[in-house]
C-alpha cells in the first residue's frame, strides 16, 4: 500500500500528511498487524515512529513479578513511540499490543524528528494527542487513588453499559474476564470477586454463568450510587 492509497482508504489521516516534507514521502513502510500482536515491547530500543491509521490497541505496563497493568486503550488515529522520542529516551517505557487488526504507517525515528522540526502543523497534532492522553491518565489515576473498589468497578460497568446501548437493549453482559478487569482497573482478582459479590448483594448487578450482568433498572440505580460516591 502506498501513502496515497492509505489516505484514500483512511481519509482522516490526510491532515497528518498535509505538510509532510517531500523527501519523507519515499521513506516509509505500512504494516498490518493482526490482533494480539506486540507492536513494541517495554524496555526495548525504539528506532521508529508510527501512526496507527486503523484498529484498536492497548498500552500496558509489565512488571518483573509478571503482573500486567493496562494504562489505556486507544483507537485510531493514534501514535506509536512519540513519547519515547520526544522525551529523548532510547528505550520504550510501555508495551503496545493490538486488540484488533491495526494498519500502521511507520518511519525512522530520525525522520520523525526531522518531520516535526519542519512541520508545525504536524507537531501541533502530536502535541495535542500527548496532552489529551496525559489529561485522561491523570484524571483517571486520581479516581483510582481516592475511590473505593465498589466505585471503580461500578463506574467501569456504567461506561461499558452505556457504550453497549443498555437503554435500547434493556440488559448487558460484561464480556470480560476477571483477568481483563484486573489489568484495566489495577485491582487483584480477589478484590474484584469480592467487589462483584458486594454489588450483587446490593442488587446493582447480577451474574450469569460467571459473567456480570446489568439490567436497565440496575443501570439507573447504579448511576444514583455513583452520584452518592462523588458527592
Amino acid at each position: 500500500m502506498t501513502l496515497e492509497e492509505l489516505m484514500v482508504r483512511y481519509p482522516d489521516t490526510r491532515t497528518y500528511f498535509e505538510f509532510m516534507p517531500q523527501e519523507l514521502k519515499s521513506r516509509y513502510t505500512i504494516r498490518t498487524y493482526p490482533p494480539g500482536t506486540i507492536i513494541h515491547q517495554k524496555d526495548y530500543p525504539l528506532d521508529y515512529f508510527g501512526i496507527v491509521c486503523s484498529g484498536d490497541h492497548r498500552v500496558i505496563n509489565e512488571f518483573e513479578n509478571g503482573n500486567v497493568y493496562m494504562i489505556e486503550k486507544n483507537e485510531a488515529i493514534d501514535f506509536v513511540g512519540e513519547v519515547t522520542i520526544l522525551a529523548g529516551k532510547e528505550k520504550t517505557s510501555v508495551t503496545i499490543e493490538t486488540l484488533t487488526e491495526c494498519v500502521v504507517f511507520m518511519i525512522a525515528r530520525s525522520d520523525f524528528e526531522m518531520w516535526i522540526s519542519k512541520d508545525i502543523h504536524f507537531l501541533r497534532l502530536v502535541s495535542h494527542k500527548i496532552a489529551y492522553k496525559l489529561y485522561r491518565s491523570s484524571y483517571n489515576r486520581g479516581a483510582r487513588l481516592f475511590y473505593p473498589p465498589n466505585f471503580l468497578l461500578l463506574d467501569h460497568l456504567l461506561k461499558y453499559a452505556a457504550t453497549n446501548n443498555i437503554e435500547e437493549k434493556g440488559e448487558i453482559i460484561l464480556r470480560k474476564t476477571r483477568e481483563d478487569l484486573r489489568e484495566e482497573l489495577g485491582m487483584t482478582v480477589k478484590t474484584i470477586n469480592r467487589t462483584i459479590a458486594k454489588l450483587k448483594e446490593s442488587g446493582l448487578i447480577g451474574t450469569y454463568k460467571g459473567k456480570v450482568t446489568m439490567t436497565l433498572r440496575q443501570y439507573q440505580q447504579a448511576k444514583n450510587e455513583i452520584t452518592y460516591y462523588v458527592n
